[in-house]
């Protein structure tokens, strides 16, 4: 069990041949088939194991290891610049009962080594979009943490990247991954509260990123390669620090802060419960702006989403409708104003979205049967653009309009620069 590359059966080989009759990866959603997926390296079939590699040994990956207990799942790699999260990381695969996981600083490694089925790049966000995109290039399915990229241009580049390749690519929005925010979805979008009026998230706030003076680097830490697209800057340990209430995540060359940090959470379950997977927003006015105490965005049929609006209870959503409100959080936490709604049953008419009770454990479901994942590219590129345009109107202090059917910023050019940036040389975008 401890061999870090077994071998690769035929029945891989034959999975292509019978993907389509496979069932539905044990939840429902429909069947996507694409012809991409001829030109892929063989895929895992359902008795074979799936090979992945760990990308990013940060506080965040400590959600995502205990995949390796999964039957059928082999851990082949970690990788982090940082020696000592490197060296941590293989010394916990070991203790996990895999002593033989190679440890490298180079992600290129894994890219390069076909016994590879799948990835998790748990990076901060300036490194998803390439390292996504060179994963699915070499034939690999990808799990990246959510903002699921940095840039609006690194999304679109992102979806096509999963339809050329034929990638089972999992966003790790793991919020519609928990009963209660698709209930409360459901809820909405079976009309239980009447018409939706506002929804209120709770995203909190970062301090201000830390500009002090250049530190000394630490041994062993790649510091130019944790750079890597973003532009040069002198180090200092606050900057890439891995912490939930700044570090990296305040910083605007490696995030979008809070917009992406809790807003990548709580507008994707907002776009959920409104069906608005494939559209978004068309307003997005910063706090602020005229005298605004609130940041929102709006849709084009007046619906407000804002941000940091006072929540009762000490939820994290609250949706507010004509004919009541549903109040949402993690850890299973529902309340609804007509206090029955919270624990009525879904009715023969009501709506059913896609059911997913475990994030990681649905991506790997879908490797094997090759159907599309609760949070593909395609939602996440349209989540991680809400939070882009919301931080490029915050700093530019000014509304933005977004047409959400051309995916693009309208009539300003100063903020439609910001829908990409430019990158270092060495650190292109993989085509």
């Amino acid at each position: 069990m401890n061999n870090p590359r077994p071998p690769r059966s035929d029945s891989r080989r034959a999975f292509l041949k019978r993907s389509a009759a496979l069932g539905a990866c044990l939840i429902a959603a429909p069947q996507i088939v694409r012809s991409q997926v001829l030109g892929r390296k063989s895929v895992p079939g359902a008795n074979d194991r799936i090979n992945l590699a760990f990308i990013g040994h940060g506080k965040q990956m400590g959600g995502h290891v205990a995949v390796v207990e999964t039957p059928g799942v082999q851990p082949l790699y970690v990788c982090d610049v940082k020696a000592k999260a490197l060296a941590a990381a293989k010394a916990d695969m070991a203790a996990r009962g895999f002593p033989d996981v190679v440890a490298t600083p180079d992600y290129e490694d894994i890219m390069n080594d076909p016994a590879v089925d799948a990835v998790f790049i748990v990076t901060p966000d300036h490194w998803h979009a390439a390292i996504a995109i060179a994963a699915m290039r070499a034939g690999k399915d990808v799990y990246v943490e959510k903002p699921m990229t940095l840039t609006i241009a690194e999304g679109k580049a992102m979806v096509e990247a999963e339809r050329r390749y034929g990638a089972v690519l999992q966003v790790g929005s793991q919020q519609r991954s928990e009963h209660a925010f698709r209930k409360a979805a459901e809820m909405v979008r079976s009309g239980w509260i009447g018409e939706i009026k506002e929804i209120h998230t709770r995203l909190g706030s970062f301090p201000p990123p830390t500009l002090g003076p250049a530190e000394e680097i630490p041994e062993g830490f790649n510091y130019d390669k944790w750079l890597g697209p973003a532009p040069f800057e002198p180090f200092t340990a606050n900057r890439v620090l891995g912490d939930y209430g700044g570090g990296w995540r305040s910083y605007w060359e490696y995030g979008s802060r809070k917009n992406g940090d809790w807003g990548a959470h709580h507008f994707d379950i907002a776009q959920w419960a409104l069906g608005r997977d494939d559209s978004g927003p068309s307003l997005f006015v910063p706090k602020g702006y005229e005298g605004e105490e609130y940041q929102y965005h709006q849709y084009d049929d007046g619906i407000k989403v804002i941000r940091d609006y006072p929540i009762e209870r000490n939820h994290m959503i609250r949706f507010v409708g004509s004919e009541g409100d549903i109040w949402v959080s993690r850890e299973g936490r529902l309340d609804t104003s007509r206090p029955e709604l919270a624990k009525r049953p879904l009715g023969p008419d009501d709506v059913r979205l896609y059911e997913s009770n475990n994030h990681q454990q649905n991506w790997l479901q879908c490797i094997r049967s090759r159907q599309t994942p609760i949070c593909s590219a395609h939602i996440g590129h349209r989540t991680a653009t809400i939070c882009q345009v919301a931080g490029i109107a915050e700093r530019l202090n000014r509304p933005v309009r977004w047409d959400p059917v051309k995916q693009r910023i309208v009539d300003d050019a100063e903020a439609s620069r910001w829908e990409d940036r430019p990158r270092r040389a060495g650190y292109e975008l993989p085509a």
